[in-house]
């Protein structure tokens, strides 16, 4: 295997983990927001929203190189941030609960 192809394999499989992080990230959001909506506590909508940043933060990284060519350092730091604000709002909605 050249190293071509190990590059390669590497992009595959970080494009399935990554699709299937969006795809869990989305259900644990739809469901914390189904909950939301059922119970209106304002720690669920919290939570859901918590949810909705971190998942879009682990996806966009990738997004934004491959599609707006943003360069890869602004990406993972766009990537971190929202997922810092996401886990401190899913921190928030568990304290305020």
């Amino acid at each position: 295997m050249s190293f071509h192809d190990a590059g390669l394999s590497i992009a595959i499989a970080l494009t399935i983990v990554k699709t299937l992080i969006l795809l869990v990230g989305g259900v644990i959001t739809f469901f914390a927001y189904k909950a939301y909506k059922r119970t209106h506590q304002r720690a669920l909508g919290l939570l859901a929203a918590g949810f909705g940043l971190v998942t879009l933060g682990l996806v966009l990284a990738g997004l934004l190189y491959e599609i707006l060519g943003v360069s890869l350092t602004t990406g993972i730091l766009l990537e971190s941030t929202l997922m810092l604000v996401g886990f401190l709002v899913i921190a928030y909605s568990l304290y305020a609960s």
